[in-house]
């Protein structure tokens, strides 16, 4: 059994620790968080949680095996690199970073430390995802020649201008952050590193200073093209698509909206599929409901154990960034830029 601190108790957090209720692979004895509210004191009660004074803190605590971040990403290389220097495994909510130098970094010292590193890309852990990923490696989609994903939430309509995430520092390109690099690494799973890529990204709705409206145009070095939309001012969707010349399949379902429940957060993130092949009839099916928190804490605590290794490579992890590094780029520069 991992013993972990959680380290930020806003509603994601605690989604967190509420996906782990019952776990036999690792659970939260001890938390931090910026600000100790009523509510989180209540929360950590409920949850039978230590509050620490601080990060520092529960890094101190040998009864401490991992942590968890649960925190805005510019801060995510420092606490990376503190918690192994401590010797603590770390899973590391997205995005990880926003630059390639800051993500190897943070993975040279996770590697010098010897411990497990973990990232919060949760949509990987579904079986829907895996078999597509299957489909794919086993030729049955032909060669593959596009990936697109559309993501959208209202969420943005309802953000105080005092929350980090209205913040372009800690969430440029809108969507990007809390919604576009999951499909980044579903991407990067799929159809292998991005060579370059074209982002635009402005404000249409929001009164904010946030960008609402994302899209980037990817070319993988496999060939194949890419496409991703975020919206944060409108209907929530999810769908994830990929094209090859032996026919297509798209997943659909909902995303992390404001005022859902924890359970809904965790367990309907996918709902509707099909393939439709080149020749016969379409198949449609529902994907099963499953706590994709709860799957993706538990690969990262049979990494820390000494189990199987996260599915998420070190590379992986520091292409995303470089990706994620390019996107803010483009929409700056407004031009086509290379990823890292």
């Amino acid at each position: 059994m991992i013993n972990a601190a959680i380290v930020g108790l806003g509603w994601w957090g605690k989604t967190l620790v509420e996906s782990l209720s019952g776990s036999d692979a690792m659970r939260f004895v001890a938390g931090a968080t910026r600000t100790i509210s009523s509510d989180v004191e209540a929360f950590a009660k409920q949850q039978g949680l230590r509050l620490a004074a601080n990060y520092e803190a529960l890094l101190a605590d040998p009864k401490i095996d991992a942590v968890v971040l649960a925190t805005p990403p510019l801060g995510h290389r420092a606490q990376v690199s503190a918690a192994a220097a401590a010797g603590k495994h770390v899973f590391c909510e997205k995005p990880f970073t926003f630059s390639k130098r800051d993500a190897a970094a943070a993975v040279e010292a996770v590697r010098k430390a010897k411990v497990a590193l973990a990232l919060g890309y949760n949509r990987r852990f579904h079986p829907e995802m895996a078999k597509l990923r299957s489909r794919i490696r086993s030729g049955g989609l032909g060669t593959i020649m596009h990936v697109e994903c559309t993501m959208t939430v209202p969420n943005a309509l309802f953000l105080k201008p005092s929350a980090w995430r209205a913040n372009r520092s800690e969430a440029p390109c809108g969507g990007l952050a809390p919604l576009g690099v999951h499909a980044i690494d579903g991407m990067i799973d799929l159809c292998g590193e991005i060579e370059q890529l074209y982002c635009q990204s402005f404000r249409r709705a929001v009164e904010l200073e946030m960008d609402d409206t994302t899209s980037v145009l990817f070319r993988f070095r496999s060939g194949a093209s890419g496409y991703l939309g975020t919206m944060m001012a409108t209907a929530p969707a999810f769908s994830f698509a990929v094209f090859g010349s032996k026919g297509w399949v798209r997943l659909e379902g909902i995303t992390h909206v404001a005022g859902a429940s924890s359970e809904e957060r965790r367990t309907s993130l996918f709902g509707a599929c099909k393939f439709q092949p080149v020749k016969g009839e379409a198949e449609t099916w529902q994907a099963d409901k499953l706590d994709l928190s709860r799957a993706c804490l538990e690969a990262f605590a049979r990494a820390a154990a000494g189990g199987a290794a996260f599915p998420i490579t070190h590379e992986e992890m520091i292409h995303g960034a470089a990706a994620t590094e390019a996107v803010v780029r483009s929409a700056s520069s407004g031009k086509v830029e290379r990823v890292g």
